[in-house]
């Protein structure tokens, strides 16, 4: 009898070690892989690429178990790929659910992965149920990450923190990050979470994800409805606090229902075009002319969904109509890194998104504005005084 529970103990054991351990890290490296382009960075790529103040407006590491600090050969971000890519700022989003059997065409929300995705990485028993404190625990990964980086990692919440970032950076190289929300369903209905979500540090926000929500239809809903009046009272709160709207994954109607709505720059923070690449969750012209009148910034994926490929080429394609249709001043990087996404490169190898901006007929001026200019604009700008 002692041996049979020994042996049962053991087993059980083993099953924790693979389904805690082992079983989210094999995960989260398929669900995000590079399928390598056979692209090359020419000299003056490399050496305007060094020149550059680069800014990514979406990428969603903190969803998964990984270390921000150490190199890792599987996903897209860690710091020290950032750091090899030369990155200024990146964004880092809450996920906080998803539906099952998750697509672009209609998802209920009434399913979540996330939950078996918490309990699997070990998460917090917190974060098991509630999706207010699946964000928060983001927040706090990301908090952790700052204070053991040696100053290498550096939290921006305030316009002061954006300039004290672009001032030091000649001498640290440090790498900024400023948290997002991937859909306001981690408000859990109530308007008083905002604050809350505000003062763990997050500055921009999704108002929908792959489902619809207390606010607002989702591209990828059942209804894909407009804003309700708790989504406008919503819209209004974070522009007042200094936090940047974000449209991606909105329904057509609450696209235009937000930029009619907005007095500040919106963005669109990770998607495509459906000039370039017709797929529903893209933005028509129309939405993209409606994001330039408020003075926003559209940031280009670099998965297949966004702009029909992987290629540095497809990438550049998207971001020159948006240049062409409504100028250079309101289109950036929005990668969608570790965001389930498979891309052509990780962050580390950016360059070859500059290369392809030069093959493009992109001015250095031009570049940089893309690369990053124009989110650290809006950042700047439009972020808390302090």
């Amino acid at each position: 009898m002692k041996r049979a529970f020994a042996w049962l103990a053991l087993q059980s054991g083993i099953a924790a070690v693979v389904f805690f351990g082992i079983l989210p890290g094999i995960i989260a490296d398929r669900m995000n892989a590079v399928t390598p382009v056979p692209d090359k960075a020419s000299p003056r790529a490399l050496a305007l690429h060094q020149m550059l103040t680069i800014a990514d407006l979406h990428g969603d590491t903190l969803m998964w178990k990984r270390s921000l600090l150490d190199r890792h050969n599987g996903g897209h971000i860690d710091l020290p790929r950032l750091q090899a890519g030369n990155v200024a700022l990146q964004v880092f989003s809450s996920v906080s659910k998803t539906p099952k059997g998750q697509n672009y065409d209609s998802n209920s929300a009434n399913t979540d992965n996330i939950t078996l995705l918490a309990i699997a990485q070990g998460q917090p028993v917190r974060t098991w149920t509630s999706l207010l404190e699946r964000s928060l625990w983001h927040a706090e990964k990301l908090r952790r990450a700052e204070a053991q980086s040696g100053s290498g990692l550096r939290i921006v919440r305030s316009q002061a923190d954006m300039v004290s970032l672009i001032g030091d950076r000649a001498k640290t190289r440090a790498t900024g990050a400023l948290l997002s929300i991937e859909g306001l369903q981690n408000l859990e209905g109530k308007r008083e979470n905002l604050g809350v979500l505000f003062n763990a540090g997050f500055r921009m926000a999704g108002i929908t994800h792959f489902f619809d929500n207390e606010l607002a239809g989702s591209m990828h809903g059942e209804k894909k409805g407009g804003l309700t009046p708790f989504g406008r009272q919503i819209v209004r709160d974070m522009e007042a606090k200094g936090m940047i709207v974000d449209i991606a994954h909105c329904s057509h109607q609450c696209v235009a229902e937000v930029l009619a709505m907005a007095t500040r720059p919106v963005v669109s923070s990770h998607g495509g075009v459906q000039a370039t690449c017709k797929v529903n969750r893209n933005l028509t012209d129309d939405e993209i002319r409606g994001v330039a009148k408020s003075g926003g910034v559209i940031g280009i994926g670099y998965w297949d969904a966004a702009i029909c490929d992987v290629s540095p080429k497809a990438i550049a394609r998207a971001i020159v109509h948006v240049r062409d249709l409504v100028g250079i001043d309101h289109v950036g990087l929005g990668s969608d890194f570790d965001g389930a996404t498979t891309t052509g490169f990780d962050t580390s190898q950016l360059v070859l998104v500059t290369q392809a901006l030069i093959d493009a007929g992109l001015t250095d001026a031009e570049i940089a504005k893309v690369m990053g200019g124009n989110v650290i604009r809006i950042l700047a700008q439009g972020l808390p005084k302090s």
